[in-house]
Parts: structure tokens; sequence; C-alpha cells
């Protein structure tokens, strides 16, 4: 017989760690083993009621991952249903082990925090998110009140290693065994991408020229964050040094990836957004294609040139993952560099991106720069935060910006905090972190001038 527990915990306490789309906190001070076995306990409940039979559980490289994936594995196996633990994973190795095996799936990592978080991404069947409306705050009512004990047996754990399978279905998905012989530098930041690159790219025609592959969840050369440029200057400098036709960077349990072109330039996750839709609209014409409100215009522009559909959305997978099951898009884009394939079961992938990228330009001869440039029409700030000590002046200061840019404003909208509008293709969004004070802006305009003016103009506003 199972057992529930009789622990009850503070909700204020469960709410700094059980967040919007997943689980996050400092290990020993806000998770430990005996809050994830009960979490595990209070997921396996609620799978059990939908019908599911047993849950896929990965963990990425952090020291902490193998205990706590253990713990959690035992609060499943507690409400009777079966565990597969698939031991080091992606996360997008964990979305597929969860479609491949049709059942719920728990992945362990907290992605490119330091070393001293751990979390927890769960799904449902078919790599389903599990957000606070979908099973979040169940699971908190649950370890505030003790998780109920079942009746009944307790279930079995075998163990299955899905990596081969993993690759073996990304590369049924983008042919690369044609490309042009490609230098490829990858940079893993000591994250789970040293796991998952040599299974998936290894035998092509791919000289890989590999950086930081020895997994260490101590990240001892860099954060595994490439959004923050500082992490990217390994990989820009062994670009440039080793020849590479280009570089790719994936964060800590590399679910997102980032590109460097030849010259050792970031290419905008905006960009790489453009190119795989309009791979994906070659394959499918007139296909609705997902963007979130601060990627660059040129996505849903060329969208609309190639015929299909381009649908907006917030910020958060949460909302581009609902917005793929809702309408069937085929791909979606987050200038976050997340990017969804409908083919890959809605989820999002670093290397299926990545794998797109190599095909574009194996498959023909121009250099990299020269390639993006047909999916880079503005300049952008990059996402530029401002810190404010509440909620409420977060709100006066976006109220602010939008009366200042009343009179010029061509469209004012509120989808998620305010985007505005203006003339000859600029446009800005201010918006609330939803884990910080801070207010994020992210701009866009025809020329880097004017991208830096309507900058200045906007923190000018927020900051006085």
């Amino acid at each position: 017989m199972g057992e529930g527990t009789a622990v009850s915990r503070d909700r204020d306490q469960i709410a700094a760690v059980i967040k919007a789309y997943d689980v996050r906190g400092v290990v020993g001070e806000q998770i430990d083993e005996a809050f994830v076995r009960d979490v595990g306990a209070s997921f396996a409940a609620l799978m059990r009621g939908e019908g599911a039979e047993r849950v896929v559980v990965g963990h990425d490289m952090r020291d902490s991952s193998p205990a706590l994936s253990r713990a959690f594995s035992e609060g499943v196996l507690s409400q009777g249903l079966d565990v597969v633990s698939i031991g080091l994973s992606s996360t997008d190795q964990l979305y597929f082990s969860s479609g491949d095996l049709d059942c719920p799936g728990a992945m362990f990592t907290a992605s490119h925090n330091p070393a001293k978080y751990n979390g927890i991404k769960l799904c449902r069947a078919g790599a389903k998110p599990v957000g606070q409306d979908t099973g979040l705050a169940t699971i908190s009512e649950d370890l505030v009140a003790g998780v109920p004990a079942f009746d009944g047996p307790a279930g079995t754990l075998t163990e299955r290693d899905t990596l081969a399978a993993y690759g073996e279905f990304l590369r049924g998905l983008v042919d690369l065994s044609d490309v042009r012989p490609l230098k490829v530098a990858v940079d893993a930041g000591n994250g789970m991408g040293g796991h998952t690159v040599p299974a998936v790219l290894g035998g092509l025609p791919l000289d890989i020229v590999p950086l930081y592959f020895e997994l260490d969840g101590n990240f001892p050369n860099h954060e595994a964050n490439p959004l923050e440029p500082k992490n990217l200057v390994d990989l820009q400098k062994l670009v440039v040094d080793s020849g590479a036709d280009l570089g790719l960077a994936f964060d800590g349990d590399a679910d997102r990836c980032f590109v460097v072109d030849e010259r050792g330039e970031p290419v905008s996750p905006s960009a790489i957004s453009a190119l795989v839709a309009s791979r994906a609209l070659a394959q499918e014409p007139g296909a609705s294609i997902i963007y979130n409100l601060i990627t660059s215009h040129t996505v849903p522009e060329l969208v609309a040139e190639l015929g299909g559909i381009a649908i907006r959305t917030r910020v958060g997978h949460s909302f581009i993952k609902a917005q793929m099951a809702d309408t069937g898009a085929v791909f979606g884009g987050e200038h976050s560099a997340h990017y969804y394939f409908r083919e890959f079961w809605g989820a999002d992938s670093g290397m299926l991106a990545a794998m797109h990228v190599l095909a574009a330009l194996g498959g023909q001869e121009r250099p990299l720069s020269e390639l993006m440039d047909e999916y880079s029409r503005y300049e952008a700030s990059g996402e530029i935060n401002s810190e404010l000590p509440s909620a409420e002046a977060q709100r006066e200061r976006m109220e602010a910006v939008a009366e200042a840019f009343a009179d010029r404003a061509e469209s004012i909208d509120r989808l998620d905090g305010i985007t505005i509008e203006l003339a000859q293709g600029a446009w800005f969004n201010i918006r609330a972190s939803n884990t910080e004070p801070l207010l994020r802006l992210n701009a866009e305009a025809p020329t880097r001038e004017a991208v830096d003016e309507l900058t200045a103009e906007v923190l000018a506003i927020i900051r006085a």
C-alpha cells in the first residue's frame, strides 16, 4: 500500500518555489528530497486521476539532480504509478520520451540558473505542459494540506535509455545527410548539450569543434545562459579561431539554442524564427506560425509574404504551447530562443532548431551571415531591465510611458504589458517580470540610431 504524508507546508514558502510554469528553488533551503517526494506523490495522484499508469523521469547534470529525481520517483511509486527512469537527459529528450512513451513526464533541472538551484519541469502525456492553471495549483494545495495516501499497491521502477531513439527521431525530421561539409563550433556550457550533441549530430557531414562538453553542474567555465552576451564570448572566439562555419550555444538543459555566425557575431533568435518559419511554410504552404509579441516584426511580415498565417501571443511557453495546440500551428518561435515544433508534440527543442539552421546553411553555398540577411530587417534593443520596487510602481511607470507616446502611437495594445506601434516600423513593448521586481523593455526600429533614440526616450520615463 502506498503512503501519503501528514506534512503540511506554509503556503507562502510553496508559492516561492512552485512558479507559473515549473518548480524551482535553492536546494537545501527551498527544496529538498522530502519536498520533491511529496511533489511526485501529488503529481502522480493528479495524473492517475486522468488515467495515466506511468511517469517518465529524467534529470540534468547538477550534483543534486540524481537524488532529487529518485525522491520524486519514490513519491510517484507510492501513489501506484510506475516510473520509467531515463537518467541523464536534456529537457527536449524528456519531452521526446513523454511523447514517444505517451505518458506524463518530469525533468529535474534549473535550466540556466546557478548551481545551487534545481527544479522540476512537468508535462502530461505527449509533452503537454503543466502550469499553474493545469496542475501546479493543485499540487500546491496538496503540499499545504498534506498529500492523501493511496490505498493500493506501489508502482514499479524500470530504467530505459532513450538517447539513441531521441537522436534517430530528430534526424528523421531534418535530413542532414546531404548537406555540404560544415565546421560547427558548439559550446555546451558544461550542460546537457554535451550529452545530446554527439548522439544527434555524430556521424553526419559535420566537423564538431566541442567546447565545455564535460557535464558539470557547477558550471566552472561560465553560466549556461547564452542569453547573456558575456556567456557567448568563448564561443565567438572559438568560431573565429577555428574557422568554423557557425557556432551553437546551448543552455543548461539544452532546450534553448543560440547561434553565432562565421564572423563570431550573434544571430538574433527572431531571425532564426524567421528562417525556420520559411522552411516550415515551404513544406506546408498556408500553415500557421506562432510568434510572441517581443519577436521581431520580420517574422509576421515574412510569414504573410510567404502565404502563411502569423499568430501573435504573450511571452511564455505555456501560452505558445496552448496556441500551438489550439491552432495546429506548424512552428512557434520566441525571442528567448525557445522554438516549438508541431512534429515534436508542440514542445520546444533547441536541437531541432539548430538542425534546421544547419540544413539551411549546408544546402547552399553562402556564409551564414549572408544567408541570415534575408531574415534580419530591423535593429533591436535587446531586453533592457529596470528595477522598480513594487507592482504599483511598475504599473504607474507603464501608464506614464503610454501617456507620453499617446499622440504618436499608431496603436497601443495590452496583450502582455503595453505594446506601442509607431510610424515607419518602430515599436516597443514594456512588461513586468513574473519573477523579479523588474520592468522589461524591448524595442525595434529600422536603424540602430532610431532604436537607440527610442530606447533612451522610454527609459528616461521608466527610470524618472
